[in-house]
C-alpha cells in the first residue's frame, strides 16, 4: 500500500503552545530589536546613567502580547514574581526590574517615532524574501476598536449662525459667497475632503494627517441596525492567501472605511514589492470611484462589492451591469483583453432557441471599456463565476481581525490619547506578523524533515 505523506501544518496556536523559551525565541526572531533599541535608547553620554536593561525591557514589552497580559502593572508584577518568565525575557539576575513609569516612558519615545512600522516592514520583507509571501489577492477591511475612557458628556456649545439675508443674492454677493467657500473647502484637513483628494497626495502626507483621537463612530451589525461607539478604528491590508498584515493605518472611529483604502494601497504600491498581486478586493463600504482609479493607476484591478446608492438600473443591462438581449437575458462574461483593457460578451445560451437570432435584432458579442466606468466594469466582470470566487478571498481580512481581537489584545487599548493608542495598535500587528513569521519557518522546517 502506498503511504502518502501529508504536507505538515504548523499553527500560531501550536506555535503558542511551544515552551515559553523556545516560543519567544522563535518570535523576537523576526523583528530587529537593534533597531527599535537605537530609536528609545538614551542619545547623550551626559546626564545620570542608567540602570535599566532597555533590550530586556523591549523584549518583555512585546512579549507582554503573546502572553496577553492586559495592563502594564500586571507586566510588572509577573517579572518581578516569575523569575523564569524574567530570565526569557532577557534580565540578568542582578538586573532590577523596570517600574511602570520605565515603560509608560518606553511607549512615550515609541510614539514619537515610526519605528515600530519600521520593525514591521522589516518583517514582511523577511517573509517575502523566504518565499511566505507571494499573494496574488489584498483584502481591505476595516475593525471597530472601543476606547477604555468613556466618551465626554458634555455638549460643546455651538456658536449661533448669523441670520441669513432674505432674498436672492445679488450677482457680487453670489461671487463672494463662491469665493469664500472654495477658500473654505480648499483649507479642509486633508481627511475631511472629498476621497479624489487622496489621488495627488503622496504617502508620507496621507500617513501623517490621519485624525487619531478616539470619537464617536457608526457601523451596522448584521440585523441591519446602527450601532455606535467610542474609540477608534484599525484599518488592515491583509494577503488573502498568505494571511499577513501587509500594510496598516489606525484611525479614530469617525473616519469613512472608504477615505483608509487609497492610504493603504499606495502603501503597497511604494513600500512593497509584490509581483504577483492583481486583484484588490473590499466589500461595499469602498465603493467610490477613487479607489477604482488608485486601483487602475497601479495595473491591477477592483473586486468591490458594488453600493447601488438607489441608483436605477440601465435599460438594456442587468444588476451586474451585463447587457441584455430584446428578451432580458444577460450576455455571458467571456474574457477580458488586457491591451485594449476591453471586456467581451457572447450571446446567452437561451439565444440558441430565440425565433429572433436570425433577425439580426441582437449582436453575437459585445465589448466594454473598463474605463468608460471602472465602478462598473470591472474584471473580472461582476456577477460571473470568476467574480464571486476571488471576492470569497475577502473574508480572509475578517479572519486576521478576530485573530487580533481573540489573540493579540487589539480591543484592550488602555491609552487616553490616539498617539499612545497607535503604539498599542503597531505593537500588535508587529507581535501578529512576527508569529507568523515563526510558524511559517517552522513549518517550513517540518516539511523539509519530512522530504528528507
Amino acid at each position: 500500500m502506498t503511504i502518502i505523506r501529508q504536507e505538515s501544518f504548523f499553527s500560531i496556536q501550536e506555535l503558542y503552545d511551544m515552551a515559553p523559551t523556545q516560543k519567544y525565541a522563535a518570535i523576537i526572531a523576526g523583528i530587529d530589536l537593534d533597531m527599535i533599541y537605537h530609536a528609545v535608547m538614551k542619545q547623550s553620554r551626559f546626564g545620570a546613567p542608567e540602570s535599566v536593561n532597555h533590550p530586556a525591557t523591549i523584549t518583555a514589552y512585546l512579549i507582554r502580547f503573546v502572553e496577553r497580559i492586559p495592563t502594564i502593572k500586571d507586566l510588572v508584577r509577573r517579572l518581578k514574581n516569575d523569575i523564569a518568565f524574567r530570565m526569557d525575557c532577557g534580565f540578568r539576575v542582578d538586573d532590577p526590574v523596570p517600574s511602570e513609569a520605565t515603560f509608560s516612558r518606553l511607549t512615550t519615545k515609541l510614539s514619537d517615532t515610526d519605528i515600530l512600522e519600521q520593525a514591521q516592514a522589516s518583517v514582511i520583507r523577511q517573509a517575502t524574501d523566504e518565499g511566505f509571501i507571494s499573494d496574488g489577492t489584498v483584502a481591505i477591511d476595516a475593525t471597530h476598536v472601543e476606547a477604555r475612557d468613556q466618551a465626554p458628556t458634555e455638549k460643546a456649545t455651538k456658536p449661533k449662525p448669523a441670520p441669513k439675508k432674505r432674498g436672492r443674492k445679488s450677482k457680487d454677493e453670489r461671487d463672494q459667497w463662491l469665493k469664500a467657500e472654495a477658500e473654505k473647502a480648499a483649507n479642509l484637513p486633508l481627511y475631511e475632503k472629498p476621497i479624489a483628494a487622496q489621488l495627488d497626495a503622496p504617502l508620507g502626507d496621507l500617513r501623517d494627517d490621519v485624525p487619531q483621537d478616539p470619537k464617536w463612530g457608526i457601523k451596522k451589525n448584521s440585523e441591519g441596525k446602527n450601532v455606535f461607539w467610542y474609540g477608534y478604528k484599525a484599518h488592515l491590508a491583509v494577503g488573502a492567501a498568505s494571511q499577513y498584515i501587509l500594510q496598516s493605518l489606525f484611525s479614530g472611529g469617525q473616519l469613512n472605511d472608504g477615505k483608509a483604502a487609497i492610504p493603504l494601497l499606495k502603501g503597497l504600491e511604494e513600500r512593497l514589492s509584490l509581483p504577483n498581486l492583481r486583484y484588490q478586493t473590499m466589500d461595499a463600504g469602498y465603493d467610490y470611484t477613487p479607489i477604482y482609479t488608485q486601483v487602475h493607476q497601479m495595473g491591477q484591478q477592483s473586486v468591490i462589492a458594488y453600493n447601488r446608492r438607489n441608483e436605477p438600473e440601465p435599460d438594456g443591462f442587468n444588476q451586474h451591469f451585463a447587457p441584455t438581449c430584446v428578451r432580458e437575458h444577460a450576455y455571458r462574461y467571456d474574457s477580458f483583453d488586457t491591451q485594449y483593457e476591453t471586456l467581451k460578451y457572447t450571446q446567452p445560451k437561451e439565444c440558441k432557441d430565440c425565433p429572433l437570432v436570425n433577425e439580426g435584432v441582437c449582436q453575437k458579442v459585445w465589448k466594454i471599456k473598463i474605463t468608460k466606468d471602472l465602478r462598473r466594469y470591472t474584471t473580472p466582470a461582476r456577477g460571473s463565476k470568476a467574480w464571486k470566487t476571488i471576492f470569497k478571498r475577502r473574508t480572509s481580512v475578517e479572519r486576521v481581525n478576530a485573530y487580533l481581537k481573540e489573540y493579540f489584545q487589539l480591543n484592550n487599548v488602555r491609552y487616553r490619547t490616539g498617539q499612545r493608542a497607535k503604539v498599542h495598535f503597531d505593537t500588535v500587528a508587529l507581535i501578529y506578523n512576527a508569529s507568523k513569521l515563526a510558524a511559517d519557518r517552522i513549518n517550513a522546517q517540518l516539511n523539509a524533515q519530512n522530504i528528507a
